[in-house]
């Protein structure tokens, strides 16, 4: 069965919304980085420990961020949905699964 096509308004809400809990969480990491004032060496070495997890997490918000913000720019333009390798339509399974996407699954393997 194939899935039913969601407009551009519905993606679009959908980008805003993940676009805001993205911003939450990268608040919550800075938060996080500036609570930091432990003077025991032990909790400091656990502590630079999470940081090195929150600077991950951190940084895989922010790529996903610039692809969500990709992804409105290419709705404004009329060209969400294709992949800007070869212009063909992204399955819509594809865009439920990764909404951002500026790629079709041939070519996203490829990069």
């Amino acid at each position: 069965m194939t899935p039913a096509i969601k407009s551009d308004e519905t993606r679009r809400a959908e980008l805003l919304a993940r676009k805001n809990q993205l911003e939450t969480r990268i608040d919550q990491i800075s938060g996080e980085f500036e609570e930091h004032d432990s003077k025991d060496w032990e909790e400091m070495a656990t502590e630079r420990e999470g940081d090195e997890v929150l600077e991950d997490l951190g940084a895989a918000a922010q790529n996903e961020l610039r692809m969500i913000e990709a992804a409105l720019t290419r709705m404004e333009s009329d060209d969400y949905g294709y992949c800007v390798i070869c212009g063909e339509r992204i399955p819509e399974e594809r865009l439920d699964l990764i909404p951002a996407t500026p790629f079709c699954a041939e070519h996203a393997a490829r990069h």
